[in-house]
């Protein structure tokens, strides 16, 4: 039997971190019903509102906790600076408005008692001492990846930046895909097309290429989730890649795969250009040296065309990797 009818959880969750977790579990085990309330003024620019609540929908999901609800946004919270006062009678004013009547209050905060009270509710003080938990907000966000074993992998993956490897055949970009995974320490992405066509051998449809740029780009996302993920997230080719060779190989292109190249220009932090100064190995699946070249100057041109700023990379594994590096580093 639940110890109340309704609890109250408010946060900034900026980022949503393991004692934030710690807080709701324990709402979530002695009540009903669970509110959750996410603001902040200022917000936070590269987390807004809609982001952090959607990391609370993530790790818990409505098929498995149907009596969590987030609650929406609220017209002109004050300042958080801004006495615990004011901020009182602004959660009061609000949550009368909304109709939200929780007669217990669950926080890992000083504030709590007296909005608790307040709110006519119980105070339900949880890891206080953040014995349980360690770690704050402000300690994430001054440096959110070396803390980021206190974060679901949901919401690390937000703070993670994809880094695309470029580059026509027998460039070196499978390597060094690999080659910078192991070396920054994080995950790293193949080149699913390889997997399509080899799959299909060799005898492609635009909608194979639709299937490659979906499918890599599912990889990608899922590195970005996966626990050895660091900061990084190295991938081997991008869908204006993948767009290239649709036209290339079938004459043509599916409008969804021209949306996916389009998306290319914001969804990778960093774009390299793997040389040709490497000697061209043919696999049996390759074209020719001379083809090569003509690949490459596609591909610059759709870098150009696009306006997407990318890095040229040559010379030894080695030393690309020092390359990448240095333009990684702050």
């Amino acid at each position: 039997m639940p110890e109340f009818r309704h609890g109250l959880v408010i946060g900034k969750f900026a980022p949503f971190h393991r004692g934030h977790q710690l807080v709701l579990d324990r709402a979530l085990a002695a009540c009903d019903r669970v509110s959750v309330w996410v603001y902040s003024r200022p917000d936070f620019p590269d987390m807004p509102s809609p982001v952090r609540r959607g990391w609370v929908r993530e790790v818990y999901p409505a098929r498995l906790y149907p009596q969590l609800q987030l609650l929406p946004d609220a017209p002109n919270p004050p300042l958080n600076g801004k006495p615990d006062g004011v901020h009182r009678a602004y959660v009061r004013t609000v949550l009368d408005s909304w109709g939200v009547q929780p007669d217990a209050v669950f926080t890992s905060e000083a504030y709590g008692d007296a909005l608790a009270e307040d709110l006519g509710a119980a105070h339900v003080m949880v890891d206080a001492a953040r014995a349980a938990v360690p770690v704050s907000g402000t300690q994430l966000r001054a440096d959110v990846h070396a803390h980021r074993g206190f974060l679901d992998p949901a919401v690390y993956a937000h703070f993670v930046k994809r880094v695309v490897l470029l580059g026509a055949e027998s460039t070196g970009k499978s390597t060094l895909t690999r080659a910078l995974g192991e070396a920054f320490g994080t995950t790293w992405v193949r080149e699913y097309g390889r997997d399509v066509y080899e799959r299909e051998n060799g005898l492609l449809t635009p909608e194979h290429f639709l299937e490659i740029a979906l499918g890599h780009r599912a990889l990608e996302d899922e590195a970005a989730r996966t626990p050895g993920v660091h900061r990084w997230v190295f991938s081997d080719t991008n869908a204006a890649t993948t767009l290239m060779w649709s036209y290339l190989l079938t004459g043509t292109a599916l409008p969804d795969l021209h949306a996916l190249a389009d998306a290319c220009r914001d969804r990778y932090a960093h774009a390299f250009l793997c040389g040709t100064d490497l000697p061209h190995e043919q696999d049996g699946w390759r074209a020719s040296t001379e083809v090569r070249a003509v690949q490459q100057a596609f591909i610059r041109q759709d870098l150009g065309t696009r306006g997407v700023p990318y890095q040229p990379v040559s010379g030894s594994v080695e030393a690309r990797i020092t390359q990448v590096r240095a333009a990684l580093t702050p």
